[in-house]
């Protein structure tokens, strides 16, 4: 049973929980039960509503009283537009007057209630997420199960109601808020043995506009009424028809449209299910909604001439085909995103880190992400309300993520592929933003000079084909991406190690869209890393001169760094702060260890002296945290203010502040955050570590920002799957798939539960929960390893002193 708790009532109008798969957009739920922000065609839509979409309740008691709602909370304010609200917003119709949202990614609840109605209604909305199961986890659908319990002492009778516009061919707004369609649109009513429901599609559009797709809202229940397309009559005559219509006697009257829909013109189309109850009797509904929408540009750009599929369209022919999949498979979908659900929230985690843990899933599921017909994954850095933003799955933000890596590693592995299969050429310089893979050139957007390898996110790729190795031992793979993955690290020390002391020098482009000149943390502690990496995999690969060399060469740079950057408190940059605009010279840098961090993640150890690495940490945390930011000066983005608490990417307490620092040194970025907030736990700074994590979290609380959307150059930003370290610091986790182990240590005294320590894992042979508990007669810590899915049986497991084979 989930120990989390956290509610949230109507007027959190910022929450917004995405409902869709791995690279098919999303719908997502309100807080009040509404569904907001469609984004099913292939690109963001922050803000996009559908007239006339929404789910209704008629009741009648066996005495003859009859009530009618709309199944969502009250409408909050501000209510302030020129013109109110438009009718096909629903606004005028009666509403359930008390609603409360939950929210366990990747499940929802939505609790409804109302005093005049006789029954008691309840939301649970999800999309199918299984670990290990990218197609599973990527089906274009939501899934949303109406219980409803009858609280009077006589026989109702209900009718719940799905409304949904035929959204094929684009919706768009005049400024009085009528709506035009594309025209051409028909909604079907169809049926086979296990599911019946409107399948909602276009006549006009060809197969390879990029506009192609269609709907479906379907279901399992046996008892249906059904209206094909509402009313096509003037002024606001079709929202007075369906009401009076249901409410008259809880069933549609299907007003016989044969023909498409008009020119300009598109059809709402409503699903009824019909029951009676018994008092004190409780059932479930369940409708399924889907969509298939296959085409998207072969490019980042929107106004590229060639046409690609989504992933799914190589699975399912139409959305009626995707619901068919969902119906057929419902048990085994439910049943495995459930026992995912549980592994996670029924650890004793804090409730803060479980929020981190479980909504930067989201950005996978986002269009922040997309995943291609032939197999490619790729993604943006976040998105514009309207568009992706920051192209070419820049490797010096996602070297930052972990969540893709543990929960789906043969996607992660993709994306290895793409990096140093296609885009890293015979030199050994990588584009840190994929554009081969669609046959373009990387053009360099701040003048016409040779595009910048990124010194940061190359090493950051470098380290991670050993974490992809460690988590697969997919040798095939390995050596698929062996000879880039040497090249890169060849172009690395020619490039910024020439002299050959392991110390990156020169011109380093990085993640804050800026170059540091000369030897800095950030880039320095990666370069350490990545070698001991190729060390470690040109041994698996049986090249020894070369893992010698790697050693070498990181001994060197260990010391060296080391002696040059550490400055007694923290590491900083060397040279003249104001030699070159956008340094950070003297200042203490957020991300300064996050080469260390990814080292611990690995279980390497130490690239620099471990005090070194604790005292650093504490001086982030005294000059960079801010328990309150009212009396911060930030001249940049701002993503955290007033008396919120924050992290600040640099400060300078030793004073040397250039005159213009690097661009967002006076921000938070919640994937930095994590980052450290994790690396503070490895070194056993809990305390620090968990009220960052805490700091961020309270921000995100559905009033001022999404819980499930956190924001950086976009929504849905990537480097805030930087928190799935969080998990791996307090577990302790580790594992090398090749050599068949797995070992945890984790941080007993984060533990909600005393005496007791449980938490999820994964694999790329599977996952499950570690659980540890303290026998109280004899004072030793007993482990256990559940695997709840896949086959680790063979795998040797280390935890409490103890060493064993699971079978």
């Amino acid at each position: 049973m989930s120990r989390y708790t956290r509610e949230y009532g109507p007027e959190a109008t910022a929450l917004a929980f995405p409902l869709g798969g791995i690279g098919t957009g999303n719908v997502s739920l309100g807080a009040r039960g509404d569904l907001r922000d469609w984004e099913i065609c292939n690109r963001p839509a922050k803000g996009n509503r559908l007239p006339n979409t929404f789910f209704a309740l008629w009741t009648r008691t066996a005495s003859g009283r009859c009530v009618t709602r709309v199944l969502e909370g009250p409408i909050q304010p501000p209510h302030d537009g020129s013109h109110g609200y438009h009718p096909s917003t629903g606004a005028g119709l009666p509403r359930c007057r008390h609603s409360r949202f939950r929210g366990e990614y990747p499940l929802a609840w939505v609790e409804l209630a109302d005093p005049a109605l006789p029954v008691r209604v309840s939301l649970e909305a999800y999309t199918p997420l299984i670990p290990l199961c990218p197609e599973d986890s990527g089906i274009p659908c939501a899934i949303l199960s109406y219980t409803v319990e009858n609280t009077s002492d006589e026989v109702v009778a209900l009718t719940l109601v799905g409304s949904l516009t035929n959204p094929v061919g684009g919706v768009t707004f005049d400024r009085f808020g009528n709506y035009r369609g594309a025209g051409g649109n028909q909604n079907e009513y169809r049926e086979s043995e296990v599911y019946r429901g409107l399948w909602l599609r276009s006549t006009t559009l060809p197969s390879d506009d990029l506009r192609y797709g269609d709907m479906t809202l379907a279901t399992d229940h046996p008892v249906i009424t059904y209206k094909r397309a509402w009313l096509r009559g003037a002024w606001w005559d079709y929202l007075r028809e369906f009401w009076q219509d249901l409410s008259e006697d809880g069933r549609l009257e299907d007003l016989g449209y044969e023909s498409p829909s008009e020119p300009g013109k598109t059809d709402t189309c409503s699903l009824g299910l019909r029951d009676e109850l018994a008092p004190g009797e409780t059932h479930t509904y369940r409708f399924v909604l889907t969509w298939y929408f296959p085409n998207r540009p072969h490019s980042w750009r929107e106004e590229a001439g060639e046409i690609v599929r989504n992933h799914y369209a190589s699975r399912f022919a139409s959305s009626w085909d995707v619901a068919g999949y969902v119906f057929t498979h419902l048990a085994r979908l439910e049943q495995g995103t459930k026992l995912f659900h549980d592994a996670l929230f029924e650890s004793t985690l804090p409730d803060c880190v479980l929020e981190a843990l479980s909504a930067n899933i989201v950005p996978l599921r986002s269009n922040t992400c997309f995943w291609l017909e032939d197999g490619r994954f790729l993604a943006w850095e976040g998105c514009f309300d309207d568009r992706g933003c920051c192209e070419g799955s820049c490797t010096h933000v996602w070297s930052y993520a972990h969540t893709l890596a543990f929960l789906f590693p043969s996607l992660e592995r993709e994306m290895r592929r793409i990096e140093f299969e296609v885009e890293t050429d015979e030199r050994g310089w990588m584009a840190f933003r994929t554009y081969r893979t669609f046959g373009e050139q990387f053009v360099w957007p701040w003048g016409s000079q040779q595009p910048e390898a990124a010194a940061d996110g190359q090493m950051g790729s470098i380290l991670r084909v050993l974490r992809e190795w460690r988590l697969s031992g997919d040798m095939e793979w390995l050596r698929r991406v062996w000879p880039g993955v040497k090249s890169a690290l060849a172009y690395a020390s020619a490039q910024w190690d020439g002299d050959g002391d392991g110390v990156l020098d020169g011109r380093q482009h990085n993640t804050y869209d800026v170059e540091f000149y000369g030897p800095n943390p950030l880039c320095g502690l990666y370069y350490l890393a990545a070698l001991r990496a190729v060390e470690e995999l040109a041994e698996v690969l049986g090249e020894a001169n070369l893992a010698r060399r790697c050693r070498e060469v990181f001994e060197r740079g260990s010391h060296r760094l080391d002696e040059l950057l550490w400055n007694g408190e923290y590491y900083e940059q060397l040279g003249d702060e104001d030699a070159w605009p956008y340094q950070h010279g003297k200042g203490c840098l957020a991300d300064q260890l996050l080469g260390q961090l990814q080292a611990h993640v690995l279980g390497m150890g130490y690239l620099v002296p471990e005090e070194h690495v604790r005292q650093a940490l504490r001086s982030i945390w005294r000059y960079n945290f801010r328990a309150d930011l009212s009396e911060h000066v930030n001249c940049q983005r701002t993503f955290a203010l007033n008396d919120e608490a924050g992290l600040l990417m640099c400060t300078w307490p030793r004073g040397g502040q250039p005159t213009f620092p690097f661009p967002y040194s006076d921000e938070v970025f919640t994937g930095s955050e994590y980052q450290v907030a994790a690396h503070m736990i490895y070194e056993g700074l809990l305390e620090e570590g968990l009220q960052i994590v805490g700091a961020v979290r309270g921000r995100h609380d559905g009033r001022r920002r999404n819980p499930w959307d956190e924001v950086e150059c976009g929504h849905h930003y990537a480097r805030s799957m930087a928190s799935w370290a969080l998990l791996l610091a307090l577990s302790g986790f580790t594992c090398d798939v090749a050599r068949r182990e797995m070992t945890f240590r984790p941080v007993t005294a984060a533990s909600a539960e005393e005496g007791v320590f449980t938490c999820f894992w994964s694999t790329g042979l599977g996952w499950g929960t570690y659980t540890q508990r303290l026998d109280a007669e004899t004072g030793q810590w007993v482990p256990e390893v559940k695997v709840l899915w896949g086959d680790l049986r063979g795998v040797r497991v280390r935890a409490c002193g103890k060493e064993w084979t699971l079978s």
